[in-house]
């Protein structure tokens, strides 16, 4: 056999092999939290996010579209009708499928029902159960079709749920470990599809659980972390992306899969910024948008007082902390960084610029503690004397989840004076104090 026949059959090969493989792009959203209409700096935007997509999708039928949960909570349309107007916008920006975000369970799991009924395309979790340990939807996966590919999308919850939520918003509804759920689908989900995707509402933690334990999961879509990839994420043979939350931008990941031996052989993946200055509004959603945004403008669009500044996050939870002090009369107060949502632009402060900040139902609470109780991230940097007896201040999800080293980090702090919604204090402290500088 002469090396020249050799060189040929190699290449015969590899020419053989590369008309097999078919292309397949994964076009993702994670963590939307109801950005309706773009943010100050013309960012964001359902109707401009549905206009990006829609150029991403133009002559690709090779393309799907997925959202990898925490589609509500964020703005006021959504807290005030309990994420309904979010889900019926967001049939129009063309997802093939979903998951849900640990937000989506914010205004009580019967609402999450609502959201099903209402989303006009599968939104699947294979870890998400009840008390029985029954799959609280009745859909762990589903099957997608694309560019003659048969694509596996299998949805999964943070583990970390149990403490994201108020117990008794959550009810009796919990996440199981992510690898040991999607595993018990597995055999099934790889026997009727060429390439498995995963899309993790997941935390750092089970982000790796995930890459250690779940290989034949080919990629991997991730939420819940709001700061996304930098670039494409290589592990073994599983792929990660992950954008920027808030919709700030779309993911493009275009893959080549050999469906003969279900694997991923390339990825390439790009960021695409979604801006209102790019991207013309889509006049479908642009209407729908304005007229749910109606709705509450009288309400949200109402001067209360004046930023001299920008107040960026460590800003904002010194002023909410000495709101809270001065609001409810207490010595001391805290604020988690985790519940401040928006920062407050330099300029007039609106209603609507609270409620972005504070989108959440939570109401103060307040304890007297003995100084000697008081956890570091209360007393750091003040004179605390153990014997005195102090009053503390803070949320009701904080003093729900104080065992997080997110919130106050301690235990068995009981905090029995209930205060107004936050939110409403921190109106009523801007109004009276008028000028933030």
């Amino acid at each position: 056999m002469t090396r020249r026949f050799l060189v040929a059959l190699i290449l015969s090969g590899v020419l053989c092999a590369a008309d097999h493989l078919k292309p397949l792009t994964i076009i993702h959203t994670n963590d939307l939290h109801a950005r309706l209409t773009p943010m100050a700096d013309g960012r964001s935007g359902f109707a401009h996010l549905a206009t990006a997509i829609r150029k991403e999708k133009e002559g690709c039928a090779h393309c799907i579209v997925l959202n990898c949960g925490d589609l509500v909570q964020g703005t006021p349309v959504s807290s005030l009708y309990k994420g309904i107007p979010v889900f019926e916008i967001a049939n129009y920006l063309g997802f093939d499928a979903a998951t849900l975000g640990n937000h989506e369970f914010d205004y009580g799991h019967s609402f999450v029902r609502d959201y099903l009924r209402i989303a006009r395309y599968p939104i699947v979790s294979a870890n998400i159960v009840d008390g029985d340990g029954k799959l609280f939807l009745v859909k762990p996966y589903t099957i997608l079709t694309a560019g003659g590919l048969r694509v596996a999308v299998v949805g999964a919850m943070t583990t970390e749920l149990y403490r994201l939520q108020i117990p008794s918003v959550l009810g009796n509804i919990r996440a199981t470990p992510v690898s040991e759920a999607v595993k018990r689908y597995l055999p099934e989900v790889r026997a009727k599809s060429d390439v498995v995707i995963l899309l993790g509402h997941l935390s750092p933690e089970d982000e790796e659980d995930v890459r250690l334990n779940l290989q034949e999961v080919q990629v991997l879509i991730g939420g819940h972390i709001h700061a996304g990839l930098k670039e494409l994420a290589h592990f073994g043979q599983q792929w990660q992306a992950r954008v920027q939350a808030n919709g700030v931008e779309l993911g493009r990941l275009d893959l080549q899969v050999d469906p003969a031996r279900k694997r991923v052989v390339s990825a390439s993946w790009k960021r695409i910024p979604v801006d209102s200055r790019t991207f013309p509004a889509d006049p479908v959603v642009a209407k729908l948008v304005a007229e749910w945004e109606g709705k509450v403008t009288a309400m949200m669009d109402v001067p209360i007082g004046e930023a001299k500044r920008t107040l960026q996050k460590a800003d904002l939870k010194r002023m909410i902390e000495r709101a809270l002090c001065e609001q409810m009369g207490a010595d001391l107060a805290f604020m988690g960084y985790g519940g401040i949502r928006d920062i407050l632009p330099q300029g007039t402060i609106l209603v609507r610029h609270i409620w972005n900040i504070f989108p959440f139902d939570n109401v103060v609470v307040m304890g007297k503690f003995r100084g000697s109780r008081l956890p570091p991230t209360v007393t750091q940097g003040k004179q605390i004397d153990p014997q005195k007896e102090y009053t503390l201040a803070t949320n009701e999800f904080a003093a729900a989840n104080q065992s997080s080293p997110r919130e106050l980090n301690t235990s068995g702090l009981e905090f029995p004076i209930t205060g107004p919604l936050q939110r409403d204090l921190l109106i009523e402290w801007v109004k009276k104090v008028k000028v933030i500088e």
